[in-house]
Parts: structure tokens; sequence; C-alpha cells
């Protein structure tokens, strides 16, 4: 069994678990089931989740009761010590990012909120 404080989860793949969104949701509702202890999230992870859950009301795949009953599901994995809210030092990870970006972009393409999420994991020491 995976052990939560050497992990970091995307957020996007986090979403699933408050968006309901048919398959990958099952699967992360079946990987977090093996996952034990809380999940670090940044802020800029929690915001990216509350975007997501309103991007699906945008989007009509969520209405104001759904929309609502996703963001209480999120909240309450803090309140249950599921998730915790981790501290960095942006500055550090944002020059950690930039530092990635010009080693790794030119080779994988990779997007700008990727390399981010990357260098988190690694201030973080995940």
């Amino acid at each position: 069994m995976a052990i939560a404080d050497q992990i970091y989860a995307d957020p996007s793949a986090l979403a699933c678990l408050y968006l309901h969104q048919r398959e990958r949701s099952l699967q992360m509702v079946a990987w977090r089931a093996c996952v034990e202890g809380a999940l670090l999230i940044t802020h800029h992870g929690r915001t990216e989740i509350i975007n997501a859950i309103s991007l699906a009301r945008f989007r009509g795949d969520l209405d104001d009761v759904g929309q609502q009953g996703a963001f209480a599901d999120f909240e309450i994995e803090f309140v249950q010590g599921r998730l915790i809210q981790a501290d960095i030092l942006w500055r550090a990870a944002l020059n950690r990012a930039a530092e990635l970006s010009r080693i790794h972009t030119p080779v994988l393409g990779t997007r700008t909120l990727d390399v981010l999420h990357v260098a988190c994991a690694l201030e973080l020491k995940l």
C-alpha cells in the first residue's frame, strides 16, 4: 500500500474524486483507497480543484446543487484530514519551475502548470 506523504497527486486527477467523471473517477477512487494517510495539496492545487468544479458548473456538467455538493465533498477532505494544505515557498517553487522549463520543455513540450506541479513536488521533497 502506498503512503500519502510520499505522493504528489496532480490536482486535475484529484478533481475526478469530486466531479464523478465515470471511468476516471472510478480509477481515482480505487487508487485513493490504496493510499494511506493524508495527501498534501498546495494553495495552487486547491485553487485548481475549485476551478475545475466551477468550470464543470459553467459547462453544464453540474447544476447548482451538484456544484455545492462537490465543494462540500472537497472541503470535508480537509476537515477529515485526508487532504492537508501544504506550506510551500512559492519563490523557490517558481524558480525551480523556471529551471525545469529551460531544461525539459524544449525536449518534452511541457505546459507551464505541469512544470509547476513537478516543481512543487520537488520542493515538498515528494
